[in-house]
């Protein structure tokens, strides 16, 4: 099992910075001590078993959950005070995709730009980047294969424009000209 983060041209060179990172859910330390410097334009894979703390680690440096300890800076945003402001500028998919299964792929594609202003020709252009136009952007997302939905989600951080990618299994689902759309 693996995730990215992808760094979309954000102000800084440094989009993560983690020093001694402690993550807690419930009374658990799901991530202890973790130091990581990223990189604008960097792809960083995360490899390691389940219960390694891979996704703790995505849903902190997304601004999910609260940073116990340590210092981290998203996209220069501290982690410790202004979680919904990384929450705004970071896209996340995870393994359920995050999709409105009664909505077609256009409308959930339109509902994530319009949390940022998207206008409906960069949806079009989301739709299209990820090969989703035709006759699959009418469809709802619960008659989608595994793929299409995953291309559905990140046609959806495209048209919201997030400047940092954190993708908890990115792969999945994807065949091959999905994952090299993706990869580029």
């Amino acid at each position: 099992s693996c995730m990215s983060f992808i760094a979309h041209e954000p102000s800084s060179d440094v989009v993560i910075d983690l020093i001694d990172a402690v993550a807690v859910l419930g009374s658990f330390p799901a991530l202890a001590g973790a130091t990581m410097v990223v990189r604008r334009g960097e792809i960083v894979l995360l490899r390691g078993p389940n219960g390694a703390g891979k996704t703790t680690l995505l849903k902190l440096c997304a601004g999910l959950i609260p940073l116990e300890r340590g210092q981290g800076h998203v996209l220069g945003i501290d982690l410790k005070n202004d979680r919904e402001l990384v929450r705004q500028r970071v896209g996340v998919i995870g393994h359920n995709n995050g999709l409105y299964a009664d909505l077609t792929v256009t409308e959930n594609v339109r509902f994530w730009g319009r949390t940022v202003g998207a206008s409906a020709s960069e949806v079009d252009a989301a739709l299209h980047r990820m090969g989703l136009n035709g006759r699959l952007a009418d469809l709802t997302v619960s008659r989608l294969s595994a793929g299409q939905k995953r291309r559905t989600a990140l046609a959806g951080l495209v048209a919201r424009r997030a400047e940092l990618w954190l993708l908890d299994e990115p792969h999945a689902g994807l065949d091959a000209s999905g994952r090299d759309e993706l990869d580029q």
